[in-house]
Parts: C-alpha cells; structure tokens; sequence
C-alpha cells in the first residue's frame, strides 16, 4: 500500500476513535466513512481515469491519484474557484502531476473527452441540485464521457435524521436514487452501507 494513502487510512481511524471529526473542515464527506471501505469497491487501478464531481476539498481526488498512478488522469471539477485553487495547490504540495483539477457547473458540459473516464465519482452533491431540472442533462454528459464499461459512483446522505449533513426533506433515499439514475440508461451494480451515508455503483445499459 502506498505510503500516503496508509497515513490517510490512518488518520481516518485516529479521526473517528477520538471523535475528533470536527477538524476536517470544507465541503467533503471524505472523513465520514473509511476511505478504504470506498475505494475497496471502486476497484482503481493503475492508468484509471477517475472523474469526481463536485471534488468539494478534494479528498477522493488526492486519495484517487496516488491510486491510479502517473499513467492515471484524475479530473476534478467543482464550481467553487477557492476550492479548486487550494486542491491544485494541495497536489503540487504532494508532486500529484495527474489531477486537472477544473472550475465547472455540473449542470452543464463537463470538460472532459468523450469515452475517457473508467469510474465517475459524486459523493453528497446531487441532494443539493433540482435533478429534474438537470437531472438529464447531468446524466447524459457523465454517459458521454465513460467509457462502454466504465461505473458511476454515487454517495449520498441517508434519509434520516441524523446530527449532521442535510435536513431530511433534502436527503434523496436509495430506492428514489436507483429509479432516477436507472431512468437515464444506467443499471445498479451494488449498494454498500457507509454508516452516516450509502453508496451505489451504477453501470452503463447496453442495448
């Protein structure tokens, strides 16, 4: 294992045995669940393209790009300047030459070629966006750039009321998502239990 992702295993595990999760601040749901347990699933390797949408601080990018290696592309898209300002400082911080990391509104074109992504990465942002104002559009584009046997990988907050993350009406359950994603040509692989969260893995429908 690298060097790097077992010290981010590590401090994932001091993090949630002191309680102490308060202190990784910003837009990320990266410290809520146990970073391996995710990319356990994800199964990247080396020379992935690994898209994450709405990176937020870019906690899975960073975890990604020392995953899939110098032969590997990490896009990472958010629409908030400063945070992508700090990732692309953070990645040369960590000489992690493969994340472009890029200012983008996901409710339009993302940019990024066509057919080029093996694993497509949304964790805790479609609760936050009118879906079935841009629920098809999204889609469509994530569609567009993965590849015929690529997966997309969606986090979300589980419909509870929980002490922390979204208010319950916001919150999107598992059934709702399967049905919404299944809609634009997608089919479900698995769902895991991330505690706080859940995550399910989506693949491409062939006709």
């Amino acid at each position: 294992m690298n060097k790097k992702v077992q010290l981010c295993r590590n401090q994932f595990h001091q993090s949630v045995g002191g309680k102490n999760m308060k202190e990784h601040r910003g837009p990320s749901s990266f410290w809520m669940h146990d970073p391996e347990l995710v990319f356990g699933e994800l199964k990247l390797k080396k020379g992935d393209h690994f898209l994450d949408i709405g990176c937020g601080t870019g906690d899975y990018s960073l975890y990604a790009a020392e995953i899939v290696g110098n032969s590997g592309q990490i896009y990472a898209l958010d629409i908030q300047d400063e945070l992508i300002t700090n990732l692309k400082e953070k990645a040369t911080q960590e000489g992690l030459g493969n994340i472009k990391a890029s200012i983008s509104n996901v409710t339009s074109s993302l940019p990024v070629e066509d057919k080029s992504v093996d694993i497509c990465f949304i964790s805790t942002v479609l609760h936050s966006l009118d879906l079935k104002k841009h629920g098809e559009l999204l889609f469509n584009e994530i569609q567009r750039v993965l590849k015929p046997e690529g997966h997309l990988i969606i986090i979300e907050c589980k419909k509870e009321d929980l002490s922390r993350g979204p208010p319950s009406e916001m919150r999107i359950s598992p059934d709702d998502l399967r049905n919404l994603v299944e809609e634009y040509g997608f089919y479900e692989i698995n769902q895991v239990d991330l505690g706080f969260n859940y995550m399910i893995q989506f693949g491409v429908k062939t006709e």
